[in-house]
């Protein structure tokens, strides 16, 4: 057997146990633990002892149902706290990038808004005038829209209320006009998955940004992705809208959140 994959076999047997405590919604009786993990109840019990010893399961004396022991949250706290969603998203933006053919941009909230992070231009590049730190308009930027989507409605609302009475002062009549109208934008952007931008921000350009939630299902960054309206798809589950989606949902779930 080549000794780069030699393993020991009882461990990954023993590992589906825990892997049907951590799918289930709460403790298991020993026949659904081992249904959960495809095996005998004389097998899975075996198992379970080792485990209860090592305090990587627990078992209820009165009820005599099974979880995750201490240990086993300690591994996964431990297994969170090494995260870095922005070190992760950034390993994985070449990649995306050969999929999409498009600049790429990761931002988070910061003091200001939504802070650009890290820049990845393409061979296509696009004058967009972006540069890290940049903090992104909520109304009119998809990054902007992304996370005024997600994020609770007390943190953006000061900012929103600043862009909706800049916005009226300029005219602008291609961004929302009123509270309710900011409202039925971001359900849309909700609804979508994702938010989405066509000429106007920068002229000539549309651009998509991505959500990205971490373990406690928080907005942890967004993934933007922008290029001329001469060459990139604006449609959504387009060529650049699918892919977009499918990276931020991986990581999502490489994150710990649920639901993707």
């Amino acid at each position: 057997m080549d000794k780069g994959r030699a393993g020991i076999q009882s461990v990954e047997v023993g590992f589906a146990l825990l892997d049907g405590l951590t799918r289930s919604r709460g403790p298991l009786m020993l026949k659904d633990v081992a249904a959960a993990a495809g095996m005998s109840a004389a097998k899975a019990h075996r198992y379970l002892v080792s485990f209860q010893r090592l305090g990587l399961v627990t078992q209820d004396p009165r009820t005599t149902r099974y979880d995750l022991g201490p240990a086993a949250l300690k591994l996964g706290l431990a297994s969170l706290a090494r995260l870095d969603a922005v070190r992760l998203a950034r390993d994985r933006m070449p990649a995306l990038m050969e999929s999409i053919g498009h600049t790429l941009a990761l931002a988070v909230w910061g003091n200001h808004g939504p802070t650009i992070v890290h820049w990845e231009e393409s061979p296509q590049a696009v004058t967009a005038n972006l540069r890290l730190g940049d903090v992104m308009p909520l109304l009119s930027s998809a990054t902007g829209r992304c996370f005024a989507a997600y994020l609770p409605p007390e943190v953006v609302a000061p900012l929103l209320r600043e862009e909706l009475a800049r916005a009226a002062a300029l005219h602008r009549t291609d961004l929302p006009a009123s509270p309710a109208a900011v409202e039925a934008l971001l359900a849309e952007v909700r609804a979508q998955g994702a938010a989405r931008v066509v000429d106007t921000l920068l002229p000539g350009i549309v651009a998509f940004c991505a959500p990205v939630f971490d373990a406690g299902g928080h907005l942890a960054l967004g993934i933007t992705t922008l290029g001329s309206v001469a060459t990139f798809d604006p449609q959504w589950n387009g060529a650049i809208d699918t892919p977009l989606r499918a990276a931020a949902a991986q990581l999502s779930r490489d994150l710990g959140a649920e639901g993707f």
